[in-house]
């Protein structure tokens, strides 16, 4: 087992060190491990927020434990500089169109929701988004000048195979779960989406023994607010997909809860935390490292089939949130909170 890990920028170090030192802890000898610059460090260290060097270790690894990229400023930079194109190329490169996004509130954190209790009391949920199409990637795009005028543009589109593979995904991932599935677009007003929802509903008819509908995205994020336990699985093209998940991950206490799993072909995947590289904690031990920890236990039950270390990864999580310890995120008043090593540590603790 050949594991890359890939901390890139902020947080994304302190929150990985602690995801590899759990991978390290369950697999022993087992796996081999490399890591590589991406994001800003990918500038630092080569120009690019995608090194070439970096993209051949991603190519023949079996697996990849990302952390995040993101800096001050990235917005106002040349586009080939922004720490965000890396992780972008990384998953265009390596055809990760499939990206898991669980939401799972633990009862340890019902009341760090942002919800009622009676509301998200036992939510799991799952966000499929597909990752290797829309406006993310569409041509053309760019700032170019009419008529003396800058004019931003960017394209969603998707073709019909791609639609048609992340469909059959989400609908053999329902099977596993609730067999419930939700279609998310904006059908109502645009043509990429119309193509969406009529390639979605075509196979639907593939699994009758899956409850399935469709919903607006303006619809579905004011659903997933007043009564996320609706929902099971979520089938969302890119952009809206994205969105909805950081949603969802404030309904679990966190978005520090929510790890990610990005899927392609064969057993290859990507895992990381759904949050963002935080700067302005960066280097203060207050990261929460849990989503990056349960992102390691995705990928061992994703990429090598591990679901008893898995498992055993989640529970000492769980473990850890009932003995009451709590990063500051998801503290709450009166609590005691602990560091990013600290809530690492413990977590290793618990494993044994």
């Amino acid at each position: 087992m050949n594991i890359l890990i890939l901390p890139g920028d902020g947080i994304g170090k302190e929150v990985t060190a602690q995801a590899a030192r759990i991978l390290k802890a369950v697999l022993g000898s087992e796996a081999t491990y490399e890591e590589a610059p991406i994001g800003g460090e990918g500038v630092k260290a080569a120009g690019t927020p995608l090194p070439p060097a970096t993209l051949a270790l991603a190519q023949k690894a079996d697996a990849i434990l990302f952390g995040a990229v993101g800096l001050p400023g990235d917005e106002l930079g040349p586009r080939d500089k922004r720490p965000g194109l890396g992780l972008l190329t990384l998953r265009r490169e390596l055809k990760l169109y499939a990206n898991f996004r669980p939401a799972i509130l633990y009862p340890e954190l019902v009341d760090a929701s942002s919800l009622k209790p009676e509301l998200v009391r036992d939510l799991d949920l799952m966000v499929l988004r597909e990752l290797n199409g829309d406006i993310y990637y569409g041509t053309p795009r760019g700032i170019s000048v009419e008529n003396g005028v800058r004019v931003g543009i960017n394209t969603m589109r998707y073709s019909e195979p791609e639609i048609e593979r992340i469909a059959h995904v989400g609908f053999k991932a329902a099977r596993g779960r609730g067999r419930k599935l939700c279609s998310v677009d904006k059908a109502n007003v645009l043509e990429t989406m119309v193509l969406w929802r009529e390639t979605v509903q075509r196979i639907a008819k593939e699994y009758p023994d899956v409850e399935f509908r469709n919903l607006y995205v303006d619809a579905a994020s004011m659903e997933l607010l007043r009564a996320p336990k609706q929902f099971d699985l979520i089938l969302a093209p890119n952009m809206f997909g994205d969105i909805l998940s950081d949603a969802a991950a404030m309904l679990t206490g966190s978005i520090g809860m929510l790890p990610s799993a990005s899927i392609g072909e064969g057993n290859k995947g990507l895992y990381e935390p759904v949050h963002g590289s935080a700067p302005d904690i960066a280097g203060k031990d207050i990261a929460n490292p849990l989503a990056a920890i349960l992102s390691a236990a995705m990928l061992l039950r994703h990429s090598f089939g591990r679901e008893e270390d898995a498992a055993r990864i989640e529970r000492a999580v769980r473990s850890v949130l009932a003995s009451g310890l709590r990063t500051a995120d998801i503290a709450g008043a009166g609590r005691e909170k602990v560091g990013t090593a600290a809530m690492g540590g413990a977590v290793l603790a618990a494993l044994r």
